[in-house]
C-alpha cells in the first residue's frame, strides 16, 4: 500500500474498507456479521474493516485498538455502539470535543472537533487479539491516514497496541527513537523533536471500566492534558 500523490481521505477509507488482506480476519468479521448476536438480530452488520473518523483538521488523534466484533464490526464506525464508545464519547463531550455524549449509529448526528480516531486493527480480530502479522499489514493505512491529517499535535494511544502502533509509525519515517523502546503506561508521555506528543491512556473498554482500572476522572485528566498541549 505505498503513498500515492493526490489521494484523499475519502479514497484512503475506501481502500481501508475494500481491504481483504488478512484471511484470518476477513472470515472472522463476516462470520460475525452473519450469525449476529441475539440482541442485534434485525441488524445489518457492517463486516468490513474501519475507517478512521472525525475532524480532519483535528489537533487529537487517538488511537484505538480495533473495531469491536459486534460494535463498529456491527455500525461502521469506530466505538460506536459499544460500552467503550458510551465512555469514550461521553468523555469528549465533557472536554467539548463532541457534539453529543452517546454513539449508537453512523448517522445518529455524531460531530467531533478537533480530534479524529483511529484503530491499529481496521478488523474486528477474534478474541480482540490481533496478531503482529496482522497489525503489521494494517500499520501503512495509519501512516497513510496521519499523512492526510496534518494539524495533528497530540496522540492519545488507548493501551498498548495504539502506543506501539504510533512508535512503529515514527518508526517508518525515520524517526529515531529512545533505547529501550518507550514503553506504555496510564499517563505516560513521549514528544521527539518534530513529532506529535504521544500520551498513553488504558484502553476504555469494560475491563478496564467496569473494575475501576480506569476511571471518567483518569481519562479526563488525560483528554485535559491533550487539549492543553500547544
Amino acid at each position: 500500500m505505498p503513498y500515492r500523490a493526490g489521494v484523499t481521505l475519502a479514497m484512503l477509507h475506501e481502500e481501508i474498507v475494500a481491504c481483504r488482506a488478512c484471511p484470518r480476519l476477513v472470515a472472522w468479521r463476516e462470520k460475525v456479521a452473519r450469525e449476529r448476536r441475539r440482541a442485534y438480530a434485525d441488524w445489518s452488520y457492517w463486516g468490513r474493516p474501519v475507517p478512521g473518523f472525525g475532524d480532519p483538521k483535528g489537533r487529537l488523534l487517538v488511537v484505538g485498538l480495533a473495531p469491536a466484533a459486534h460494535g463498529a464490526n456491527r455500525t461502521g464506525r469506530m466505538f460506536t455502539g459499544d460500552r467503550s464508545g458510551d465512555f469514550l464519547y461521553a468523555a469528549l463531550h465533557r472536554a467539548g470535543l463532541a457534539n453529543q455524549p452517546t454513539s449508537r449509529t453512523r448517522d445518529d448526528g455524531l460531530a467531533l472537533t478537533d480530534v479524529y480516531i483511529v484503530a491499529a486493527l481496521r478488523c474486528a480480530p477474534p478474541e480482540n487479539k490481533p496478531r503482529p502479522d496482522e497489525l503489521a499489514r494494517c500499520a501503512p493505512f495509519l501512516d497513510r491516514e496521519l499523512a492526510l491529517l496534518p494539524r495533528v499535535k497530540v496522540v492519545l494511544a488507548l493501551g498498548a497496541i495504539g502506543w506501539n502502533a504510533f512508535l512503529d509509525h515514527l518508526a517508518h519515517k525515520g524517526v529515531a527513537l529512545p533505547r529501550p523502546k518507550p514503553r506504555f503506561a496510564h499517563g505516560a508521555e513521549l514528544e521527539l523533536p518534530g513529532t506529535p506528543l504521544l500520551l498513553g491512556s488504558y484502553h476504555v473498554s469494560q475491563q478496564n471500566t467496569q473494575t475501576g482500572k480506569l476511571t471518567a476522572a483518569m481519562f479526563d485528566a488525560v483528554l485535559a492534558r491533550a487539549i492543553q498541549h500547544p
